[in-house]
């Protein structure tokens, strides 16, 4: 494990902080944190369960600073917790079970999956508006099903969760989008909250230095970015997002 330097803990606090942001207004801020990790030579379970751990703290700061949003939308959101937090449940026994050589092979897909997802999103957004699924006002048994997919799969790898919520919540909810975006602060929190409890209790993989610098950075940028979201340049974010995703791939495949 490596020595947490000054310069060290500066970084991991910095990306905390854009990760925190980013997970607010879009929701992909773990291909900031989880790559900085791996580039400061953390071993990839433990880069990804510290992060999950530390961004607890930033997504409920996110959900808070969506509140406005989610006004009215009480009985959706408790259909939908039950999903998030059964499967961030499985999600996260899944990776402490399973070797951490499969996590080392499965994870370059995903990160590319999730940088795919990145790029596509707006024009996933437009073409989710014109053909919504259903006129359900909770989505239906399908978005349950759905969110519990997506709550396996953030509970064994957080990245572009967020960006794979908004996408399910387009297609069954007709509603607008900021307050999809309310509603998937909550969902975001509740599966990173659920995983983090089960890593800590099973004492697995959480690097105690780490954790606090991402908590404070994704606090400080949920609410920030919550508050700014909407005027932010995300084709900027976008780019940074993608850039350093691809050197987290090219980190983990040659390293």
């Amino acid at each position: 494990m490596p020595q947490v330097s000054l310069l060290h803990a500066a970084l991991i606090f910095m990306a905390g902080v854009a990760a925190g942001g980013i997970n607010a207004v879009v929701g992909s801020g773990s291909l900031v944190t989880f790559p900085t990790l791996v580039a400061l030579g953390y071993p990839p379970v433990t880069a990804t369960v510290s992060n999950t751990v530390g961004l607890v703290p930033g997504a409920v700061a996110g959900a808070y600073g969506y509140r406005r949003e989610l006004r009215g939308q009480l009985g959706r959101v408790l259909r939908l917790v039950g999903a998030s937090l059964l499967g961030a449940l499985v999600g996260g026994t899944l990776l402490l079970r399973l070797p951490e050589e499969s996590f080392e092979v499965i994870v370059p897909g995903l990160v590319v999956i999730a940088l795919v997802l990145v790029v596509v999103q707006p024009w996933l957004n437009a073409w989710l508006a014109a053909r919504r699924l259903t006129h359900h006002p909770h989505g239906g048994p399908w978005l349950w099903v759905s969110v519990f997919g997506c709550g396996v799969y953030g509970g064994y790898f957080a990245a572009a969760q967020g960006v794979i919520l908004l996408a399910l919540l387009g297609i069954f909810l007709e509603s607008d989008l900021r307050r999809v975006n309310g509603v998937k602060n909550v969902l975001v929190g509740v599966v990173n909250s659920a995983a983090a409890a089960l890593f800590i209790v099973t004492a697995q993989h959480v690097d105690w230095l780490v954790v606090p610098l991402i908590a404070l950075g994704s606090t400080l940028g949920g609410l920030v970015g919550a508050r700014i979201g909407r005027r932010l340049p995300l084709v900027v974010l976008r780019t940074i997002i993608v850039a350093v995703g691809l050197l987290a791939v090219g980190k983990l495949i040659f390293a």
